[in-house]
């Protein structure tokens, strides 16, 4: 047997294999409950009404949401020129550290907020940027480098808060000052936790959504995403393209480090991120790298971790069903689009 490509599928096979991914992922996350010994359905419906069912609910998912949108559109950015960013965690949070370091007092109020997600898309930037001349220059794989520098940003944090950055007032969890209050994003609902950071996010959806359809830039990155060697021969800046990509992607991911800490926080911690770096490649896997289609997965990943954790309080069942459920997801999902691009031919 062998996989044939299909090029022009029809509407039922762009159809029906993300229906039924969608189907197998719910019969999974309902054989999980049942082996923890709760009703699945019941479980289900707890996940819904935990992400859906309340306006603070609804608000704390779009909370959520918001650092998935930015790593997810990094991601997506990145992959799209086949360029592998699996460091988003790490430029995460050289965006935080620099909202930090701008937002307890090194610039007035008037400039405070743009000069500080300006140099925290810059610090990210410049974080991927290493990465990619390793491997234009040298060809060093980008998965290693990126990859690691997750881990070295992470202990470099751990010192920040031990020493530098520590808050000679905190008590217990190492954590940086405060940001002041003109270095913090407004509220969209007054009251509630819901930032300006979520809009944010949405209009970068939108500016790359149109990057990637609109302008020169777009057409050369998925040119040398598709193939090269193909498009360093039609005579594309493939180097630049690169370079220029991964400048997006991590100043992308560094606005969740930055949106995080101005607009939720209020300052650096090394539990930030739980892991929004690594999500942000569920978030663009299951939108098929398409940046509008970002915003609804990430709503839609927020609403499962949100739900999960009412969940896990109401039906006692633990919340790594939320890990196993989007698991279960991207893998059907990536199935799925196999079976949508190829069809099985028997020799």
């Amino acid at each position: 047997m062998r996989l044939e490509p299909v090029l022009h599928p029809g509407p039922m096979r762009r159809m029906v294999p993300p229906a039924l991914a969608l189907l197998a992922t719910v019969l999974v996350a309902a054989l999980l409950a049942a082996l923890a010994g709760a009703n699945p359905f019941a479980v289900l419906g707890q996940i819904i009404v935990g992400a859906t069912g309340s306006r603070l609910a609804i608000l704390e998912t779009l909370n959520r949401a918001t650092p998935l949108i930015f790593t997810g559109l990094a991601v997506a950015v990145a992959f799209r020129a086949k360029l592998w960013n699996i460091g988003a965690e790490a430029q995460l949070y050289a965006g935080a550290i620099v909202a930090v370091l701008l937002g307890t007092g090194a610039l007035a109020a008037p400039l405070v907020l743009p000069v500080s997600a300006l140099a925290a898309m810059l610090a990210g930037a410049l974080f991927l940027l290493g990465p990619v001349m390793l491997k234009v220059r040298l060809g060093v794989d980008e998965v290693v480098t990126t990859l690691l520098l997750n881990f070295i940003m992470v202990l470099f944090v751990s010192y920040l808060l031990e020493g530098p950055l520590k808050d000679p007032g905190g008590m217990g969890w190492p954590k940086s000052p405060a940001l002041l209050p003109e270095a913090r994003l407004p509220r969209i609902v007054e009251g509630l936790r819901l930032h300006w950071g979520f809009v944010i996010a949405l209009l970068a959806a939108f500016v790359i959504w149109v990057v990637q359809t609109r302008t020169t830039l777009g057409f050369e990155m998925r040119a040398v995403g598709a193939n090269l060697r193909a498009a360093r021969f039609a005579g594309m800046p493939v180097t630049a393209t690169l370079l220029k990509t991964a400048l997006i992607s991590g100043g992308l991911a560094a606005l969740a480090g930055w949106s995080e800490v101005a607009g939720l926080k209020g300052h650096l911690s090394s539990d930030l991120s739980p892991g929004f770096g690594y999500t942000g490649i569920i978030v663009a896997m299951l939108a098929l790298l398409h940046p509008l289609a970002i915003v609804l997965t990430a709503l839609f990943v927020a609403g499962v971790f949100v739900g999960s954790d009412a969940m896990s309080r109401a039906a006692n069942v633990p919340t790594y069903i939320a890990d196993m459920l989007l698991a279960t997801a991207l893998l059907t999902m990536v199935l799925a689009i196999l079976l949508t691009r190829f069809r099985v031919v028997r020799d």
